[in-house]
Formats: structure tokens, C-alpha cells, sequence
């Protein structure tokens, strides 16, 4: 007969887990700050968490996989990765210590699991950090900046040298610029230091020095003034659209490379994780990182058309409003954007379901789209009505996504949702672009029409995939392990 845990034992056990949390954390943050090695679990971050933060993502990682995974057992792992003295990696310690205790009848040392398993690693050529421009400063650059000077480590992979906007630069500019990167409305106090040096005309970071300059004419700045030579220039201003416009971008000194963050015309538009690779930073020089949208459904129709094939289908986007919208009723270029952001929903037009076709040509004319703008200020959903050639089933079609978003080329691109009551706050600073909510989905009688929800966070999970992208295109990419 077996007995209940007593509320002395449950506080006890309780204790040993946030001990081990602790442990945890020092590990982590010793991996990445010495090491340029960062763990994550099951893509989930794990730098900056706390103690119940990691807790959670835990028991996340244990529904994920339909068996527990133990923060004992992560702590156990993380040590051995600590002695393999490895290069810069990204490794997702779910998935290795899910994988080890499927294989530990055979494989009973952690290092030596990890050993085998890691041993591409240490294969790896040395990279040489990439210096990035940023061309511009409203949310996606801000949410960019925040990321590479957070997790800048020892610099072995890109380095933000530089901001570039309009206008004259004063005291007064600079400091409105350092409170705009310190707080944001939406995704709170930036977890670093911002001051400002008005000699230099720049932002110290963390403890290093971001120049602010100011340009009208992207070919007229000289890069190589402020020790910046072959940059990648991150475009996030929407100006410059397509070949010819952003060119100029490379007719400064000191650029090599172009990234658009927005969709792009006569410039290969890129859907990180479905279609980079098709595109070599060796012979191009100027990409697109495509849109939000285009980013957050991409992924999920790559895998139902490998899959089960795509007939036709219609893409529903509910986006949050945006910069470009009034924030009460007043004229604007476009019908309906018009009126009051924060009081209307707002039907307007998406590209998103033509951009589709130009990552995944099979789908070319297949696809419809439109787009509701309601009044939240961040967090949208895509709906996706699609008639299929191969009838299914919901389980089938939830596993589908589900292997997905575990193993595979997409595992960065889709996190696989689990909640019963998830809403659009829930899904605010999740890094993957798509996020399944697979709770939601429906399948016709007849088992060819499927209608599937995919929440994304416009700002954040894009802003990571164009980090992605921007990461290929510099040739930084790290060993990875998912």
C-alpha cells in the first residue's frame, strides 16, 4: 500500500530542486560567458532565467517529450559538457538528456554519451566575428540590439559595432535613445546597461561602445572611421525595398553584406530554417528576412505539403497594430488604417500568402491571404484553412507538427504548445516564429481540410530569426546540437 508524501518531504524535495536550479544557472552562465557554449532546453532559453523560471521550463520539457526531465539530471549533463572542453556551441540539453535515457542500458557514463554524440563539435572550423550595422532603431532593431549586446559572451560571433539614424545627435537624442533600449512597454527592462557618451556619440553597452551615426544617404558613411570593416548592415527602416535601393548599403566603406528586415523586392527573400540554404552567402550579397507573417506560417505549410500535399488554402492573419497605424482616427494612405488602432479591428491587406511561394515554390498561386489588425499592442495569429491531397487525422497532424518541432531542420522555427488556455499575452518573447498551438486545431469530415492556429510574437521571434539569418549570412554560425 503505498503512502502520501508528507508536506515535510514535498518541502525537502522542493529544496533539492531549486538547489540544483542554482547549480544549475552558475553552470550555464560558466559555459557561455567562459566558453561561448549555450544550453537550451528544447530551444527554450535558458540564460537570465531564475530559480522558478527553470523550474518551469522543466516541467515544460517533461509534458514536451511524455517522460519527466529531471533538473538533477540536466545538472548532471551540464557538467559533463563542462569538461569536454568544446567550441562554441548551441546544444539543447532536453533533447540529450531525453536521448541518454533512451540509450542508457547500452551507454551508462554521461560523458561518454555526450562524447559520441558531440563529436562533430570539435570538427568545426574557428569563426571569425562578423561586425553589424544596424540601419535604423524602432522595435525590431531595438529587440536586435537587446539580443546581440545580452548574449555578446566573448564576441565570437557577431559584434554590434554601430546604429545608424536621422537627425542631429545630442545629449538629449542619445539619452532618449539609451531609455528606449533600457525599457520597453512590451518586453520590459533590457537585463544589461545602457549610458551614453556624448564624446564618443554612443551608447555604452554593457561596456562597450555602440556609435550612434547620423546619415541621410546610406552610401555616404565611412564605416572604416569607427574601426568597422566588412560589416553586415541590418536594414530595419523599410526605406530601401529592393536591389538597386539597397545596394547603396554596400557602396560605404566598410560593408559587405545587406539584410533587409522586411519582405524584399529582386533580393532573395529568406525564411530562415526552410530556405537559407539555398542562397550562399558566397555569391549573395544582399538578403531579406521576409515578414513576421511570412516567418510564422512558412514553416508549418513546409511541413504539411512535404507531408500531405497542399491544394489550395486561405491564410487569416489577427495581427497586433503597429507604427504604421493612427493612434486615433486621423488620414492615412491606406482605407482603414486610418482610424484608431488601439479602439478597432482593422481589415487590411497581407502579402504573406504570395510571400510564401517565394521559400516554397510548390505553393505558388495556392494560397490567399488577408489580415485583421486588432488592438493589442504585440502578439498575433495566424489561421491557416487549407485543403490537403492525403486525408488525416487530427492525431496524426498534431504528431506531424509535433516530430517537427522536436528533431529536423525546423526545431528552431516551431515551438510545439501544449496549453489548454493559451492566449496571445502567453506567447510574448518566445524566440520561436511559430508557435503551434496545437489545442486549436480541427480537421473536416472528410479528413482533407485541416484549419490550424499559429500564434508569433511579430517583434521578438522575428527578431531571432533574423539574428538566424544574419548569423548564416555572416558565417558565424555555431556547432548546434537539437
Amino acid at each position: 500500500m503505498s503512502t502520501k508524501p508528507t508536506y515535510d518531504s514535498e518541502i525537502s524535495f522542493q529544496s533539492d530542486r531549486r538547489k540544483a536550479a542554482v547549480e544549475f544557472i552558475k553552470i550555464v552562465s560558466d559555459l557561455w560567458y567562459d566558453s561561448s557554449i549555450e544550453l537550451v532546453l528544447f530551444r527554450n532559453q535558458l540564460m537570465d532565467q531564475n530559480v522558478s523560471g527553470i523550474l518551469k521550463l522543466h516541467e515544460y520539457a517533461g509534458e514536451f517529450v511524455n517522460k519527466p526531465i529531471s533538473i538533477f539530471d540536466s545538472v548532471e549533463m551540464a557538467q559533463s559538457i563542462k569538461l569536454l572542453n568544446l567550441p562554441a556551441s548551441k546544444l539543447d540539453i532536453g533533447k540529450l538528456t531525453f536521448e541518454y535515457h533512451k540509450e542508457e542500458v547500452s551507454i551508462n557514463s554521461t560523458s561518454t554519451f555526450l562524447s559520441k554524440k558531440l563529436k562533430a563539435a570539435k570538427q568545426q572550423p574557428k569563426m571569425q566575428p562578423k561586425d553589424v550595422v544596424l540601419y535604423g532603431f524602432g522595435r525590431i532593431g531595438r529587440l536586435v540590439a537587446r539580443e546581440l549586446m545580452g548574449k555578446s559572451a566573448s564576441g565570437s560571433q557577431l559584434r554590434l559595432r554601430a546604429i545608424v539614424t536621422r537627425g542631429h545627435i545630442t545629449p538629449s537624442v542619445l539619452e532618449k535613445r539609451a531609455a528606449l533600449l533600457r525599457s520597453d512597454s512590451i518586453h520590459g527592462d533590457f537585463q544589461g546597461t545602457v549610458r551614453i557618451d556624448t564624446k564618443l556619440k554612443a551608447l555604452i553597452v554593457n561596456g562597450m561602445t555602440v556609435y550612434i551615426i547620423s546619415a541621410s544617404k546610406p552610401e555616404a558613411i565611412d564605416y572604416t572611421a569607427y574601426g568597422i570593416h566588412d560589416a553586415l548592415v541590418i536594414d530595419n527602416t523599410g526605406v530601401f525595398r529592393d536591389q538597386e535601393a539597397l545596394q547603396r548599403h554596400l557602396n560605404a566603406k566598410g560593408t559587405k553584406k545587406v539584410l533587409l528586415t522586411a519582405p524584399g523586392k529582386q533580393i532573395p527573400n529568406i525564411v530562415h530554417g526552410v530556405n537559407h540554404l539555398e542562397h550562399s552567402p558566397d555569391s549573395v550579397d544582399i538578403f531579406s528576412a521576409a515578414s513576421c507573417t511570412t516567418n510564422a506560417i512558412t514553416p508549418i505549410l513546409k511541413v504539411i505539403e512535404d507531408a500531405l500535399g497542399i491544394v489550395h488554402g486561405h491564410l487569416e492573419t489577427i495581427h497586433a497594430y503597429t507604427n504604421d497605424q493612427n493612434l486615433v482616427d486621423n488620414m492615412h494612405s491606406k482605407y482603414r488604417r486610418g482610424r484608431a488602432a488601439a479602439l478597432n479591428m482593422v481589415i487590411t491587406e497581407t502579402g504573406a500568402g504570395k510571400a510564401v511561394s517565394k521559400a516554397i515554390p510548390s505553393l505558388i498561386n495556392k494560397l490567399t491571404s488577408n489580415a485583421i489588425r486588432v488592438p493589442v499592442p504585440n502578439g498575433s495569429l495566424a489561421i491557416l484553412n487549407l485543403e490537403i491531397k492525403k486525408s488525416t487525422t487530427l492525431k496524426f497532424v498534431n504528431e506531424l507538427i509535433k516530430t517537427a518541432a522536436l528533431s529536423g531542420p525546423l526545431v528552431e522555427q516551431i515551438k510545439y504548445e501544449l496549453n489548454d488556455e493559451l492566449v496571445s499575452s502567453d506567447i510574448v518573447g518566445c524566440t520561436a516564429p511559430a508557435i503551434f498551438d496545437s489545442k486549436a486545431t480541427l480537421i473536416g469530415p472528410n479528413g482533407k481540410n485541416i484549419i490550424l492556429y499559429i500564434w508569433y510574437d511579430n517583434e521578438f521571434g522575428y527578431s531571432h530569426q533574423v539574428i538566424r539569418l544574419a548569423k548564416y549570412i555572416a558565417k558565424v554560425r555555431r556547432f548546434t546540437y537539437y
